[in-house]
């Protein structure tokens, strides 16, 4: 790992730990307001934050008009990404879910290919299903069975498609970056998602009920405004360009463990020994990831 990308690997850390904080404060508003609403406001939130800044800074709002365009695209696939997550759990499981989400950095690496020409060798496949073996394990909690009796349906395919709109969320943030001022790209981004799941919400005809957020859950929401919307896109948008997405996208193989300690250090939730060797094997997939594309790169 080069001595100069250092600090982009922690950044990503850091967002990865956001990330898994998300599920835990999500968990805490989930079936207070509809998800659809949930998402619209952790943007519209990220966007009030950012406005004044926006707005008082000549040069950041003088280049909003111009970055907004392909802020459209990147936050498409970023609202559609939510959107197919909502939609599919209509129908399928979160641990279903939780199992196809490991399909991400793989699905990346291979767009990477298309798109920027990148090469991807058998030993990387073999670390790729070394960290989708990881995660597997730490989601069905070392149960082979549950494993076996895994089976696809509906929305496993609409969260499929989900997933494919993550991996070109990732790759459009580094294909359509022109050198913008990283504030105005994030904001442009955060305020074409409100765009985005706005849409959703009018088409989908649910209410937004923002009203029934109160006491204890504000400070959940605050957290997913600020920690997992803001931060996250900022981090993401940063790393993304510096590192590239397959390398970024590689650190999902870490989302279970990260939830399983942050569940053991917020909640007091003991972590199950049965999922102690996943989380070694995607630990060590994720390192080998990053490994190898220092090796591609010589």
């Amino acid at each position: 790992m080069a001595q100069s990308n250092i600090k982009f690997h922690l950044l990503v850390v850091l967002a990865t730990t956001l990330v898994g904080g998300s599920f835990l404060a999500s968990a805490n508003l989930a079936g207070l307001i509809n998800p659809f609403s949930l998402t619209l406001l952790r943007f519209a939130g990220a966007v009030s934050l950012l406005l004044p800044f926006i707005l008082f800074t000549k040069k950041w709002r003088n280049k909003v008009l111009r970055t907004l365009p392909r802020s459209m695209v990147i936050s498409l696939f970023y609202s559609m990404f939510f959107i197919f997550q909502f939609e599919a759990l209509k129908i399928t499981t979160t641990l279903n879910t939780g199992t196809l989400y490991t399909l991400v950095p793989f699905i990346t690496a291979m767009l990477c290919v298309l798109v920027f020409k990148d090469k991807i060798k058998a030993k990387q496949l073999m670390i790729y299903l070394l960290g989708a073996l990881g995660t597997c394990w730490v989601i069905f909690a070392g149960d082979l069975s549950r494993l076996v009796d895994f089976s696809l349906n509906n929305g496993d395919l609409l969260f499929i498609a989900g997933c494919v709109s993550m991996c070109c969320y990732s790759i459009s943030m580094k294909r359509l970056y022109r050198g913008d001022e990283l504030i105005v790209m994030v904001f442009s981004t955060l305020l074409g998602g409100c765009i985005w799941m706005g849409l959703a919400l009018w088409l989908s005809g649910l209410p937004l009920e923002w009203h029934l957020i109160q006491g204890e859950s504000v400070l959940y929401m605050a957290y997913l405004v600020i920690g997992a919307t803001l931060m996250t896109v900022y981090l993401y948008q940063k790393t993304t360009v510096a590192l590239g997405p397959t390398r970024v996208m590689a650190y999902i193989y870490m989302n279970p463990a990260v939830v399983a300690l942050l569940s053991l250090l917020v909640n007091g939730q003991s972590i199950n020994m049965q999922v102690i060797p996943g989380i070694l094997l995607s630990a060590s997939a994720t390192f080998l990831l990053q490994r190898q594309a220092n090796v591609n790169k010589t």
